[in-house]
């Protein structure tokens, strides 16, 4: 039989489920098909991309210090809440390298969640987290959702380029 679930074994499954969403919604996506916004006023997908990356990158360092792998020169400012009317491409990644920086930040994720014990998931979050997230615990249920929170976004998109269903 195997063991019981523990925390982290459901941290790890729900991180993976939304790599898996967000994965499926890009990959058949041209680097120029990125760069469409799913409704006025939304962040088109590489900015969304980009800012996923950069997030899982910024949480797991506020608790997990040197944890996070090094990010390209300048990405986080190139997907912060100042470029989001920014269209030009050249500014941004194409998709193979978001998926490639993606899986590479949730590796690291994983990897440092594998070293934390039940009592370290307990310990106080970062203090400009904590009337949301209080623990290093929800910090690592908000990196494993985050992607959730963005994935419907991705579907209008596929439908107006007509990409097929994939999930």
């Amino acid at each position: 039989m195997g063991h019981a679930m523990k925390a982290q074994d459901a941290l790890r499954a729900t991180a993976a489920t939304s790599k898996m969403v967000v994965t499926k919604y890009c990959e058949d996506l041209s680097d120029q098909e990125l760069l469409t916004r799913p409704a006025a006023g939304c962040n088109h997908l590489a900015w969304q991309l980009g800012h996923l990356i950069s997030s899982e990158h910024q949480l797991l360092e506020s608790v997990c210090p040197g944890a996070a792998p090094e990010l390209p020169d300048g990405f986080a400012e190139r997907h912060s809440k100042e470029a989001t009317a920014s269209d030009d491409a050249s500014q941004f990644c194409g998709t193979a390298e978001y998926l490639e920086l993606l899986s590479r930040v949730q590796d690291a994720t994983v990897a440092a969640l594998d070293k934390l014990s039940d009592a370290d998931l307990d310990q106080p979050g970062p203090e400009h987290m904590r009337p949301m997230f209080s623990t290093v615990g929800d910090i690592f249920v908000l990196i494993a959702t985050h992607p959730m929170m963005h994935a419907g976004q991705f579907v209008p998109v596929r439908r107006a380029l007509g990409k097929p269903i994939v999930i």
